[in-house]
């Protein structure tokens, strides 16, 4: 699947950048090019000291020899589009070795878990810096280079659904966040599950059903220029071989699953992986059939979700939150319910918040609903928080997220496998407690 239009954003990161460290190789790199605040990150260490942690890591998933053979024919390209057809290749060899070693295809890659999502989100810093400083480009053709590594190493152009009768299912994962300071060594298992998920054929009550996965950045930017409508929207207006279900899927609140009920147009501003803040309502994304809308209900078919039993329990959350004067959003004190929204009602967050989490949801399914596909199922899955490891990893650590990715495929079989009633009959939890629990959510802006 060739998606279009794709990230001009990755043209203008450096208007966030710090200055570049020193470049890894002389000649074909230039190390004054400034990077973005996340590829600074892979100088960043443990606070005990040790290795820098993004490269470790890369090292520990055996990924270096990857990272070094795209370094060494990035300088040895001679015009852009040979430099092209390097990162294009690059950005997909990297996610098809990432799921391939994630599934367990390849024994020989490294001695970390398997299950571990982050090497991939470090590799791919890696190549994008190594692309930002490439000397040879101009501005117009780095953009073009970052675009396609980038759309490539997350998946995006490798949805390639069958013809027939197979139900089709499509996820989308995260990179990690909230990197700063000790979050260095964050993880998350949402990304991990999209490895898990990606390519795989899933036992469901309706028959077997084809899983395609791709993982989204954790930049408010990437969603203004239109990423999750790109990966979803294109994936739907294929006629022949449209999913039957869309489930984005992000980390949430500690100790338990929640599939969300409602989305909301609404940004909170809590900071993304560049330290950028965005507050206000969700833009629309250019070259898509998106209703002018604040709330979106899932269509997931979640009390068959609510009957898968794994290491954690599953809850349907109903809870959303308005602005009190809809004339004036963003003013006062958000109202918390868990009945549904009125007519007029402006969101101020959904049931999952109101950062990248729940509007990967309410755009994904703003697309679906724009382009008439009511049958579609779709809605939103959050997993439990995850924790730190201690040190690089450890293995409860590296036990709680092999047990979320599990659950994560079982609750993707239930949701594959057919419907369950519409409408819930009772809340069964206070709507603002469930809203203050999730990280990023602002209700007092």
């Amino acid at each position: 699947m060739r998606l279009t239009a794709l990230l001009p954003l990755l043209a203008a990161v450096p208007l966030f950048a710090l200055p570049a460290p020193a470049a890894a190789a002389t000649g074909c790199f230039d190390p004054a090019a400034p990077l973005t605040v996340e590829e600074q990150r892979l100088t960043a260490s443990l606070p005990a000291g040790g290795p820098a942690v993004g490269p470790e890591l890369v090292r520990l998933a055996g990924f270096d020899p990857l990272v070094a053979e795209v370094k060494h024919d990035l300088c040895a390209a001679r015009t852009p589009r040979r430099a092209e057809r390097v990162v294009t290749q690059a950005g997909e060899r990297l996610w098809r070795t990432a799921v391939d070693r994630a599934q367990g295809r390849r024994p020989d890659l490294g001695t970390l878990d398997r299950f571990d999502d982050r090497p991939l989100y470090w590799a791919r810093l890696q190549l994008s810096s190594a692309i930002r400083q490439w000397a040879p480009a101009s501005s117009s053709q780095r953009t073009s280079l970052l675009t396609a590594f980038d759309r490539g190493s997350r998946g995006l152009d490798d949805v390639r659904f069958p013809l027939g009768k197979t139900r089709r299912v499509m996820v989308s994962g995260f990179d990690p966040f909230q990197l700063d300071g000790a979050g260095i060594t964050i993880s998350n298992p949402a990304g991990a599950s999209a490895l898990q998920l990606d390519g795989r054929v899933l036992d469901t009550p309706s028959g077997p059903a084809v899983v395609q996965a791709v993982s989204f950045p954790v930049v408010w930017g990437y969603f203004d220029q239109g990423i999750v409508e790109a990966a979803y929207g294109t994936a739907l207006r294929d006629r022949a071989r449209r999913p039957d279900v869309v489930l984005t899927i992000s980390q949430g609140r500690p100790g338990r699953f929640d599939v969300e009920r409602w989305a909301g147009a609404w940004r909170g501003g809590f900071p993304d992986n560049n330290n950028v803040s965005v507050t206000g309502g969700v833009p629309p994304a250019a070259g898509w059939p998106q209703p002018d809308v604040q709330f979106i209900e899932t269509t997931l078919p979640y009390a068959r979700m609510l009957e898968v039993t794994g290491a954690y329990p599953v809850n349907f959350n109903q809870a959303f939150c308005v602005w009190p004067d809809s004339s004036h959003p963003g003013t006062g004190t958000p109202v918390c319910r868990s009945d549904a929204p009125a007519p007029g009602e402006i969101a101020a967050s959904g049931g999952g918040g109101n950062y990248l989490s729940n509007e990967s949801m309410f755009r994904a399914n703003r697309v679906r609903v724009g382009l008439g596909l009511t049958s579609v199922a779709g809605g939103h899955l959050h997993t439990p928080v995850l924790g730190q490891p201690t040190g690089l990893t450890d293995p409860a650590f590296e036990a709680r997220r092999q047990a979320i990715a599990s659950e994560v495929l079982a609750l993707t079989s239930a949701a594959a496998g057919g419907a369950g009633p519409a409408v819930p009959l009772r809340a069964t939890e206070s709507a603002r407690a469930e809203l203050d629990s999730l990280p990023g959510t602002v209700l007092n802006r």
